[in-house]
């Protein structure tokens, strides 16, 4: 006579079912088929569905009803995929969470016209577009051989020296920005990288301490003890050195001439010099280009007018990255006699402009009284743009009289 409490040997009898005692509703119960093994023991089997009524029926089931899953999973196919939950960071996905901070910054700091991090100076329109020192002077260079108004590439909203601003905030931002090291490829803010790179980094470039007798060699820092060690320069005879320093004077030499003349210039009797002011103007002709003049001025009793062009009156400067001054110095005074003068142009007492000086000779007649259109030797294309920006061109200018 068997209890309620036992089991009969049997595939279904061993249902595990959890059923409450005189329910009126119809219980739900999960449980595991328990069949037996190999060795007579009960194994687990997959998981069952019961339902029963009433309570759990001895041995067999007694009335309980046992669904068992499909193999082919637990929904349906025709069932919609269920969606990928969110884990947190926005990791799922490719959010915006996996991002660094410093790319995020990147995009918020960067300028507007080149897109990259400004490397010095940052300036803002009324409306807080940013721009680095380079694009800014730029775009007013380029809307002063244009003829029009300079404007914010964002928005718009017009631009000039004294609407914008610097925003020193974002200075200081982009200064602590990590920035890579072009030679060891490791990260460093970015107001220590450049004395990094100068003073710090073992692959820095670096030469030859004896490059002064013509040792070419150029390798990384790390490898400068070993190079200077094996230098065969050091041994090298003494014809062998002279041939490599004549070519090395030669260079030398032709500095130390303008110093020279500069010194001999400085000793002559009759010496000028005056702050001029290049103002910009435009031609008549159907397409205008842009040109400057200086208002008429005196040195060493003689009425001058200086004159200059861009790019030598090219079409379309604007068009060209490569951009250059061209100047020519006009007598407007009548004379009784040639007059013989050395002339150069050097920055302005309040420009930061680089211009290095050359020196110019021409000799003045009532009849040849213009010289003709001489290079302005700026340092490159940057420092032009920087005189294009600006609203008026201050250099100074010497003239020598040279008699005879």
């Amino acid at each position: 006579m068997s209890g309620p409490d036992e089991r009969e040997p049997g595939g279904g009898a061993g249902a595990a079912s959890v059923a409450a005692s005189g329910a009126a509703g119809v219980p739900l119960a999960l449980g595991e088929a328990a069949g037996p093994g190999p060795g007579g023991a009960e194994e687990p089997g997959p998981p069952l569905l019961q339902l029963g009524a009433g309570g759990a029926g001895a041995g067999g089931g007694g009335g309980g009803r046992q669904l068992q899953p499909e193999p082919g999973g637990d929904r349906d196919s025709d069932a919609p995929p269920k969606k990928r939950l969110k884990l947190p960071g926005g990791a799922e996905g490719g959010g915006g969470g996996g991002v660094k901070l410093e790319e995020r910054l990147y995009s918020v700091l960067c300028c507007t016209v080149c897109l990259d991090l400004p490397k010095a100076s940052v300036y803002q329109c009324t409306n807080g577009h940013l721009m680095c020192a380079g694009c800014f002077i730029h775009l007013l260079a380029d809307a002063r051989l244009k003829e029009e108004q300079a404007t914010c590439p964002n928005c718009r909203c017009e631009i000039s020296k004294s609407l914008c601003c610097r925003n020193l905030a974002v200075e200081k931002a982009v200064s602590e920005l990590p920035s890579e090291c072009g030679f060891c490829m490791r990260q460093f803010p970015r107001s220590l990288l450049e004395r990094h790179q100068k003073e710090e980094c073992q692959d820095r470039v670096t030469r030859c301490k004896y490059k002064r007798i013509g040792c070419p060699w150029q390798g990384p820092f790390h490898e400068l003890t070993v190079h200077e060690a094996e230098c065969t320069h050091p041994t090298k005879t003494g014809n062998e050195l002279m041939e490599i320093l004549d070519e090395m004077d030669q260079t030398h030499k032709k500095e130390m001439q303008l110093y020279n003349s500069i010194f001999g210039l400085l000793s002559f009797e009759k010496i000028g010099y005056t702050e001029v002011q290049f103002r910009p103007y435009r031609t008549d002709d159907f397409i205008t280009r842009l040109y400057y003049e200086t208002p008429r001025f005196t040195v060493l009793n003689q009425t001058w007018v200086l004159k200059a062009r861009v790019n030598d009156s090219e079409r379309n400067p604007n068009l060209s990255c490569k951009r250059t001054l061209s100047f020519q110095l006009i007598l407007k005074s009548k004379i009784n006699s040639p007059m013989e003068c050395s002339f150069l142009l050097l920055k302005g007492p309040y420009d930061d402009v680089k211009i290095n000086p050359v020196i110019y000779h021409f000799v003045f007649t009532n009849e040849n009284n213009e010289t003709d259109y001489v290079p302005l030797p700026i340092i490159d294309s940057v420092e032009c743009n920087k005189l294009l920006a600006a609203k008026n061109i201050n250099l100074r200018l010497f003239i020598f009289q040279i008699q005879k």
